[in-house]
C-alpha cells in the first residue's frame, strides 16, 4: 500500500515547514519506506503500520497548531512490493524507449 499525504497547520502563519517537519520526523522515525516532496509524504507499507504514521504525523502537527489540515491518497494493490520505486521506474523505462 502506498499513501501519500499531506498534514497543513491551519492559522500557523505563512511559513508552515517546521511544523511540517514535525510530521515528516514521525515519518523518518517510522522505519517504512518513504519520500517527501514539496508537496506529499508517500510511505509504503500496511495498512495499519501505514495508517498509525499518519495518524501520528497528524498528531505532531496538531500539537503545535489548534486545526490541521489532512490530504490523503492511497493506492491498494495486493502483492506489489517497493511501489514506491517501481511505478516511477515503469515510467521510465517507457520515456526512455521513445527516446531511442
Amino acid at each position: 500500500m502506498l499513501v501519500a499525504f499531506s498534514v497543513t497547520p491551519i492559522g500557523a502563519g505563512e511559513g508552515v515547514a517546521e511544523l511540517v517537519a514535525e510530521a515528516v520526523r514521525v515519518v523518518r522515525a517510522s522505519g517504512l519506506p518513504h519520500e517527501t516532496n514539496a508537496m506529499f509524504t508517500t510511505v509504503e507499507g500496511e495498512w495499519d503500520e501505514v495508517m498509525e504514521v499518519v495518524r501520528r504525523a497528524t498528531e505532531a502537527v496538531s500539537a503545535h497548531a489548534g486545526r490541521v489540515s489532512l490530504v490523503l491518497k492511497a493506492d491498494l494493490r495486493a502483492g506489489v512490493d517497493d511501489a514506491l520505486h517501481s511505478k516511477v521506474a515503469s515510467i521510465e523505462r517507457i520515456l526512455t524507449a521513445e527516446d531511442e
